[in-house]
């Protein structure tokens, strides 16, 4: 009887297993969200510890958003091309570094230079881990995969605030920051020997195969039969979408002179002029980086505006609570990160029941995921002004938030499944580029305009105010997501889809 879980590779004695594989791919996925989400409650240390000023902080935040963001659909690309394993590894391996040198950086300029090399080492192996699942995963396994995923990244988001909180808490403002990040690199090099042992490397051992082949008949004086193919990375196109991008999250990433904000228009023609470059490229018998056949599917295009509508709205919720708490009510670090840990509790139960019902439910519970938020986000509200007006406790936010943890792991869960679904294992990486791509420019757009708009309102009229402003927003911005799934549904419901 043949096991499912056990993976051969042509020209190779030993065997791999799925679950292994899987388990490689999570660390540095959960690594790379705590360092987005946990950086928000270590701010104040940083400050404190290098002297950093208003800008080396914005740039502390914004710098590894923009290279995570820019690099993730070349990434997605070349690791198709050329083997997903290598650049996984590459991937965690230059994000390990880049942790240790933000632990041990001197001043504000060192610690944002390693910023920007530790988005490009996400950015490396964020899709090589959807292309993966997509090629080492069908059906219910597959469902299940991404339900695991959808589980680490609510909990990782949630995570990574308390962490840092009560590495602050223990070690001191000094120290405390630092150890947010040094704690990477133990974990990142455990990875990269895991990822070593257990990732199979079928692609990379044919081309290094195919490569000796190549060197051997050269020696002997005969290639009539062995031609090295030709390795198509449109680098046009690569260059067309990384200027497109970094136009488009540049503002709402950095603040500055106002002039910036034209970069966005900019940013738009070049999308523009990046389809029908890569549509040319294509009809000229090329391979251009994205194949836009991708849109085609269905699934990968309702899902991927779901991701991004929604990611526009989401990711600031905790952003916007760790705020309130510290900033609005003078709690600490260490509490602000406490408080969101029954989120995170929450999103995993959720995650876990979503990968087992989304062939069967999967677009019904990507709608109900996004309108339990949105009530969530309504509830904190009420909570926070019994909170300001009645003088409740403010650890009664946790329940709102917890209830948020919902929507959060069930959509994710349901929502990367049915985005991939149709998606052909050979661009699997591409599509989980794209899809990641939607997601970083959704949390630079949203989290710049919503935290916008809370310090707007903290300032002028208090933190109540403030909080009430950011969450109304994200509600609205959570409706359009709400309406695009509902949409995706209806569209499913047409063509005879069972989800």
């Amino acid at each position: 009887m043949t096991d499912r879980n056990v993976i051969r590779v042509e020209g190779v004695d030993r065997t791999f297993h799925r679950y292994k594989i899987l388990f490689v791919l999570m660390v540095p996925i959960a690594m790379a969200l705590m360092a987005i989400s946990s950086i928000n409650v270590a701010l104040p240390s940083v400050e404190q510890g290098l002297g950093a000023t208003a800008s080396d902080v914005q740039w502390i935040l914004s710098g590894y958003a923009l290279t995570f963001g820019i690099t993730l659909i070349p990434a997605g690309r070349i690791g198709d091309s050329l083997g997903r394993g290598m650049f996984f590894v590459m991937g965690l391996a230059l994000f390990t570094l880049a942790s240790l040198a933000c632990g041990l950086a001197p001043d504000p300029a060192t610690l944002n230079a390693a910023r920007f090399v530790q988005g490009i080492g996400a950015g490396l192996y964020n899709p090589q881990v959807m292309g993966m699942i997509q090629q080492f995963f069908s059906g219910r396994g597959r469902a299940k995969a991404f339900a695991l995923l959808g589980m680490v990244i609510s909990v990782s988001v949630a995570v990574g605030p308390l962490l840092a909180g009560s590495m602050i808490a223990w070690l001191g403002p000094q120290s405390g920051w630092r150890a947010s990040f040094l704690v990477n690199v133990p974990i990142g090099l455990a990875g990269v020997v895991l990822a070593l042992i257990w990732l199979p490397f079928g692609r990379e051992r044919r081309r290094f195969r195919r490569s000796r082949e190549i060197r051997a008949a050269r020696a002997h004086g005969d290639t009539s039969r062995l031609q090295r193919s030709h390795l198509d990375l449109d680098p046009v196109g690569s260059v067309m979408m990384a200027a497109a991008v970094l136009c488009v999250m540049f503002p709402f990433t950095a603040h500055g002179s106002p002039w910036w904000w034209l970069l966005v228009p900019v940013g738009l023609g070049l999308i523009v002029a990046w389809i029908a470059w890569e549509k040319r490229y294509k009809a000229r018998g090329h391979e251009p980086m994205v194949d836009l056949a991708l849109f085609s599917y269905h699934s990968f295009s309702y899902g991927s505006a779901v991701t991004g509508t929604f990611f526009v709205g989401s990711t600031s919720i905790f952003v916007i609570a760790a705020l309130f708490v510290q900033q609005g009510l003078g709690a600490s670090a260490f509490a602000a990160g406490l408080v969101t840990l029954p989120n995170a509790i929450v999103s995993a139960g959720a995650a876990a029941w979503s990968g087992r019902h989304t062939l069967s439910r999967g677009r019904v519970i990507v709608v109900a995921s996004i309108v339990t938020i949105i009530i969530a986000c309504l509830g904190a509200i009420l909570v926070a002004s019994l909170v300001v007006g009645s003088g409740i406790s403010w650890w009664w936010l946790a329940l709102p938030w917890a209830v948020a943890g919902l929507g959060q792991g069930a959509l994710g869960s349901a929502n990367q499944t049915l985005t991939l679904e149709d998606v052909p294992t050979a661009v699997g990486g591409t599509a989980g580029g794209v899809m990641s791509t939607a997601q970083r420019m959704g949390t630079a757009i949203g989290s710049a305009v919503i935290t916008s708009i809370f310090f707007a309102a903290f300032a002028s009229t208090g933190a109540f105010t403030a909080l009430r402003d950011a969450y109304l927003l994200i509600s609205a911005v959570l409706v359009v997501s709400a309406l695009v799934a509902l949409a995706d549904l209806r569209s499913a419901r047409a063509r005879g889809v069972r989800h």
